[in-house]
Formats: C-alpha cells, structure tokens, sequence
C-alpha cells in the first residue's frame, strides 16, 4: 500500500474537486437554486427579499453538500468506472477511498457547525440529506436491481435533491421567514422538475455508447424526450400555479425559459441522431433559476 504524505493530501483533492465536482458548474447550480428556492419562497407571500447572512450559509451548506454526494458517488461507481471509466481519479490512485472519506468527513462537520449556529433544526434537514445519501450507497451495492437499473435508481436517489430542497425551505420555516403552506409544496415541485428535466436531457439519445446508462436506453428515444419536455411544462405549469394570480405579467417572465426545451425537443426528434442539445438543457436550469431570483428581487 502506497502512504501519500500528508502535505501532498489537500493539492490531490483540489485536483479531484476541478476535475470531478467543476465547481463552475456545480458552484453556480447551488447558488442559483438555493436563491430561486428562497427568492420565490418569500416573493409568493408578498413580501420583498434580499440575500441575508442565512442565505449564503444555506448556498455555502448545499454547495458542499453536492460535493460530499459526488465524493460519495466516485465511491460507489468504482467497479462500472474500472471498466468503463479507467481514467477516474479513483481508479487511477490520483485519489484514494480514504481521501475521499476524510473528506467528507470534514465537510459534514463544517456544515453541521454552521447550521448548528442558527438553529438545530438546520442542522438536522442538512443531516438528514447526508445520511440519505449514505443510504444510498449502502444500499446500491447490496441491490444490483437498484443499481442497474435506470429509473428504479432514479427514483430511489432522487429524494437526495427533495432533501436538500426541503432543507432550504425548512430552515426558512424554522427562522420563521415563511409560514409552511401548499405554496412550498409547488415550489419543490417546480425545482424537482427543473432538475429532472436536466437528468432526463443529460441521459437521452438516440443511440447508447457502451457503458452509458441512458434513461433512452429502456424508455427508447422518443418516450425519453416526451418525459423530459414533460418535466419541463411541468416547471412551467408550477409557475403559472404561484405566480399568476399575483397581477403583474412580468411575474411570469422565468416561464420564457420553456423555449430552450421546446426548441431542443424539436431539434432531437428531428435529427433522429445524436444526444439531446446538451446547451439547451443546461440554459434551461440556469434560465430558470436566474429568472426567478431576479424576479424575487424586483416583483415581491
């Protein structure tokens, strides 16, 4: 067995965190999803909004989060990355299980520490997404049906996001911001279908290399892509749900983001090849929910 100085530990998992967690991508993902989340949680009762000192300690809390989950993931998908992955840092020893796992264990002691200040409640919603998620991975590699299977794994992972949404709300709850309501319900709704539809869009095409787990692979293309503009009406739908009643037309400017997907799912099932418009899947979230925090901001 190889001991990797100590010094040598935190270079080795920032060169994991650029290349594996692309803080780009999922830095900007939580940001933008914690302040839509939030944004529209307080615009909805009429009142107005603006990031506090909460706000940032529940983006800093998901954003590490999401990390902690894809440390977990590199983890759990080692066997289906040795073959089908070989240049993983994982599998290459660019990174080892160990690493990974300290890791880990500091980021949930960091973000149990910062939501432990504000109020214990906190404390256990971000917990309970954590331990879902170990959950998971115990799990998985006891079920080779859960594993393998596409949409059965989807549904049994995909309460991790619910979780870690629920949090968000929660905690506003808990500091007394909003009052729990049906409205809170719709909003989780619409952040559900927001992600799904980029789930489905990253994972849908016409033709399946080997090792992809493609959700069109069982579904076939065509019922793929009608699930995925689906999940987006679906955001559109909930939208209209809590905003329209609220008078002025610019409440609804974050529906405009529906034309990505409409016009991706025009441009797949035409082409009749090839994966679905992955820039149009990816606008579609950032659209969305750059669009309802600026609209949190300026129509309350």
């Amino acid at each position: 067995m190889t001991t990797v100085a100590a010094p040598q530990v935190p270079a080795r998992l920032g060169r994991f965190v650029l290349r594996m967690f692309r803080p780009q991508v999922y830095v900007t993902y939580g940001l933008l999803w914690v302040l839509a989340l939030e944004g529209s949680a307080v615009a909805v009762t009429g009142t107005a909004w603006r990031p506090s000192g909460a706000t940032w300690v529940r983006v800093v809390s998901v954003v590490l989060a999401l990390l902690f989950l894809r440390m977990l993931d590199e983890q759990k998908d080692l066997a289906h990355d040795r073959v089908h992955h070989p240049d993983r840092p994982l599998v290459t020893g660019a990174i080892t299980a160990t690493e990974l796992r300290g890791a880990m264990a500091v980021i949930a002691v960091v973000v149990t520490g910062l939501n432990a200040a504000r109020s214990a409640t906190d404390a256990l919603l971000i917990l309970a997404a954590f331990a879902y998620g170990l959950f998971l991975a115990a799990l998985e590699n006891r079920s080779p049906a859960v594993r393998d299977r596409q949409l059965l794994n989807l549904a049994v992972t995909y309460p991790v996001q619910l979780l870690l949404g629920g949090y968000v709300y929660g905690s506003l709850v808990a500091a007394g911001t909003v009052t729990a309501n049906w409205r809170g319900a719709a909003l989780l709704a619409l952040c559900a279908c927001v992600f799904l539809h980029f789930e489905f869009a990253r994972k849908t095409a016409w033709e399946a290399p080997p090792g992809a787990r493609l959700y069109s692979a069982g579904l076939g293309p065509r019922r793929a892509a009608a699930v995925t503009a689906g999940f987006a009406a679906g955001a559109v739908g909930c939208q209209v749900l809590l905003f329209a009643a609220q008078g002025s037309p610019l409440g609804l400017l974050p529906c405009l983001a529906a034309a990505l997907p409409a016009l991706a799912t025009r441009r797949f099932l035409a082409a009749g090849r090839g994966p679905w418009p992955s820039v149009a899947a990816t606008g579609f979230v950032v659209a969305t929910y750059l669009a309802l925090a600026v609209r949190a901001v300026l129509l309350p």
